[in-house]
């Protein structure tokens, strides 16, 4: 893409747009290709805002983990294209954090174009002061990618209600023997957890710590990039 996005394009709609002026043009996209058989896993902790586009080929039965987690108070879009060949697997997990006035965005295109592919995607967002936190996902599958498995699951904890999540899973699906899901949910934190937190000692600002870890931690299984994402949020 060369022309300026604007909000007529839906998977530019929720950006800042005086933010994205300012980084266009970008550079080319990250290529990510695996052949047969190949396995990979990747880390991204993205807190320093940007655009960061990759365009990954999984070959029959390749394996890609990608763990991601994009933390700040500007502008962050994160953006993926994902093609998966016969019994290929795609496995994102990716956490947005966001306050001040951030605008954090996650986009992906999963393309299930052979049978026997999977994907899931797991993608939790904490969301403080007057952040903004997308997720626009597309799962299409094909019509001769027949016993695909794909799952949405994605979840956005509001921590002040001036906080916007915007989510949106989708599927398009054309082949008729697939196992797909998706499923999206807005909330606050439990008054009642953080009240036996609370009873039990703890402070409210550790108590509301001791909550977000665990809502974020089912996304990030690399406990090292969830302990450095953890520390700049404190800092």
């Amino acid at each position: 893409m060369t022309a300026l996005p604007t909000r007529r394009d839906e998977a530019w709609r929720y950006s800042d747009h005086a933010a994205i002026a300012k980084l266009w043009p970008v550079g080319p996209a990250i290529v990510v290709a695996l052949g047969s058989g190949d396995s990979q896993t990747r880390t991204l902790l993205a807190d320093a805002g940007g655009i960061h586009d990759y365009r990954v080929t999984l070959a029959a039965d390749a394996r890609l983990d990608f763990q991601m987690i994009s933390i700040g108070r500007g502008y962050c879009r994160i953006a993926l294209d994902v093609t998966l060949e016969e019994g290929a697997h795609f496995d994102l997990g990716a956490v947005q954090i966001g306050s001040g006035d951030a605008v954090l965005e996650i986009v992906t295109t999963v393309r299930h174009v052979a049978p026997n592919a999977s994907s899931r995607q797991t993608v939790r967002s904490v969301l403080d002061d007057r952040a903004t936190g997308t997720y626009l996902g597309k799962v299409a599958v094909a019509r001769d990618a027949q016993k695909t498995d794909a799952v949405q699951s994605v979840k956005a904890l509001l921590l002040k209600r001036s906080a916007t999540a915007n989510l949106k899973p989708e599927l398009e699906i054309y082949a008729d023997d697939v196992k797909c899901a998706h499923g999206a949910t807005v909330g606050e934190l439990s008054k009642e957890a953080m009240f036996y937190l609370q009873s039990r000692g703890i402070a409210p600002v550790e108590a509301q710590a001791l909550l977000t870890r665990a809502f974020i931690a089912d996304a990030i299984a690399d406990a090292a990039l969830l302990e450095s994402a953890l520390a700049r949020l404190k800092a």
